[in-house]
């Protein structure tokens, strides 16, 4: 690998958690510099968007082929509530604090959402770029723009995201630039959904670059952000009511207002992030070429409207290790990770796949417990099994998906102390960690692929979210586990070699704690 890739590969050795080492972060939670969870633009016009929670969506298992609505503010605020917005408010000792419809590690919201609009009656008279403001559930008016960055059709518009990293450093130090890929998967997997609920297209741009769309957002200007807490751009999306071509941007000219608030008083600065985000910078690109597709089998299951299993997800805190999981369900559940270009999320994803599932199974009818892997990326298969233990058996265990047995055996504790030692992977039905073609993916796209394998993951996470919700289970995603020995229990190369451990998961019976209260998501609005 070239010293760039040898660079961005030497931070993720560095973020690498170990059972006798964890990789470096704060020495203690100080709450007085807590970030603010919510972004604001002081002097900025804000739009109010209508609030319809009651709105009807098609169920999870049939987001396809739905006729598209206007855009309008009903539409947009209806998307941008179930992408981004909140999905509720907890409260316990006197503290509150907010749940939001996109999962983020901790609850820290590094991601904000953006849009480049047309213009809209009831939002603005002429094109404009805005802030979704979930607090509020408004757009904040960022720019009024001369002209659209492209020329789209009628009813399309832009969908931005953008991560600010001190919202996770502020906890988890050096290791939070991670968390804000896994985020930023997060949230283009939720606002995939989103768009389906209303029959847009959501679709990932591969051309557009890191400072091209620094600039588009104004996140380059000084009024932007704080000195200490700088707004990284990471993608830009298209989203229409039928599928299109990529668009090309031009750069846009406009009048500028809002100046952005402060999110903490004091602040703890991790260069090697900084580091971390000038190696892994996208550049611009000619547009890349469509990904083979994946074929997933037919999905039945829940009648439940969407936008009620994606405002009812919770991130789980703890299983009561006696729940398990139906073959069917769980066979959907896996299913639907597959990246199906015709299906919803992956329909948004303009690349190819590069991770794999390594799952242990605890309690799921029909399977016998042990350690399995489903193969996403048909082309990794036979590397993979090359590079793993010799004695694992690949037996192949349900016909019509890519999941292979590896070995049989009781791994609740195994699951356990790899996801370093939280109960909750191992009292779930199963828990798994997504295994990148990590140096695979570097050489052949660049040091900027790293960030989009976390995406990837994120992407994943939100699936698995879903359908364990729709399932009557529960998820959560586990960014803290022992990377190494991870790649040792499957017999890969000192350090994981080719292969990296990206993110783990649990899915299962969740333990709820009544001492904390949950009120309304927008209760706190007069409207």
């Amino acid at each position: 690998m070239s010293e760039v890739l040898d660079q961005i590969a030497a931070y993720h050795t560095r973020t690498k958690h170990f059972s006798r080492r964890y990789a470096r972060g704060p020495g203690f939670l100080d709450w007085e510099t807590q970030p603010d969870p919510f972004r604001s633009f002081d002097g900025a016009r804000r739009v109010d968007l209508p609030l319809r929670l009651d709105a009807e969506t098609p169920p999870l298992a049939a987001l396809e082929g739905r006729e598209p609505a206007p855009l309008t503010p009903d539409g947009l605020g209806l998307f941008l509530e179930l992408a981004l917005g909140l999905s509720a408010w907890k409260e316990a000792g006197g503290t509150r604090w907010a749940l939001r419809n996109n999962p983020s590690s901790g609850n820290l919201h590094p991601t904000e959402g953006w849009v480049i609009l047309p213009p809209v009656d009831g939002v603005g008279e002429g094109p404009g770029l805005y802030h979704y403001a979930p607090f509020h559930h408004a757009l904040e008016e960022r720019c009024r723009l001369d002209d659209l960055p492209s020329a789209l059709p009628a009813g399309a518009f832009l969908l931005a995201l953008s991560s600010i990293p001190w919202r996770e450093s502020w906890k988890y130090g050096e290791r939070a630039y991670r968390y804000c890929q896994h985020d930023c998967g997060h949230a283009l997997a939720a606002a995939s959904y989103a768009a389906a609920c209303l029959g847009w297209h959501l679709r990932v741009l591969t051309a557009p670059g890191d400072e091209q769309l620094a600039a588009l957002l104004g996140l380059e200007r000084a009024e932007s952000c704080h000195r200490y807490e700088p707004e990284h751009p990471d993608l830009i999306a298209v989203v229409s009511p039928i599928p299109l071509p990529e668009p090309e941007l031009q750069p846009v000219t406009g009048h500028w207002t809002g100046t952005a608030n402060a999110l903490s008083s004091d602040h703890e600065v991790w260069e090697v992030i900084g580091q971390a985000l000038a190696l892994s910078e996208k550049p611009a690109t000619a547009p890349a070429a469509p990904p083979p597709s994946v074929a997933m089998p037919p999905l039945g299951g829940s009648s439940e409207p969407t936008g009620s299993i994606i405002r009812r997800r919770r991130s789980a805190q703890a299983m009561d290790g006696v729940t398990g999981m139906g073959l069917d369900a769980f066979t959907r559940l896996l299913a639907a990770t597959l990246a199906d270009q015709g299906r919803v999320p992956w329909r948004s994803w303009p690349w190819a796949s590069r991770l794999s599932l390594i799952l242990f199974v605890h309690r799921v009818e029909g399977l016998t417990p042990g350690l399995y892997a489903l193969i996403r990326d048909p082309q990794s298969l036979d590397r993979l099994r090359a590079d793993c233990h010799t004695h694992f058996l690949w037996e192949k265990s349900v016909s019509n998906l890519p999941l292979f047995r590896l070995a049989e055996g009781d791994f609740t504790w195994a699951a356990t102390e790899l996801s370093c030692t939280q109960n909750i992977a191992g009292r779930g039905a199963f828990s798994l960690g997504m295994l990148a073609d990590f140096t695979r993916s570097l050489a052949e796209d660049g040091a900027w692929a790293y960030r989009r394998l976390f995406w990837e993951a994120g992407m994943i996470g939100q699936v698995l979210y879903l359908e364990a919700t729709a399932a009557g289970l529960s998820g959560t995603g586990i960014g803290c586990y022992h990377d190494d020995e991870v790649h040792d229990l499957l017999g890969l190369t000192p350090g994981g070699g080719n292969w990296q451990s990206l993110y783990h998961f649990t899915v299962g019976g969740a333990v709820e704690d009544q001492r904390i209260s949950t009120l309304p998501a927008y209760g706190h609005l007069k409207r």
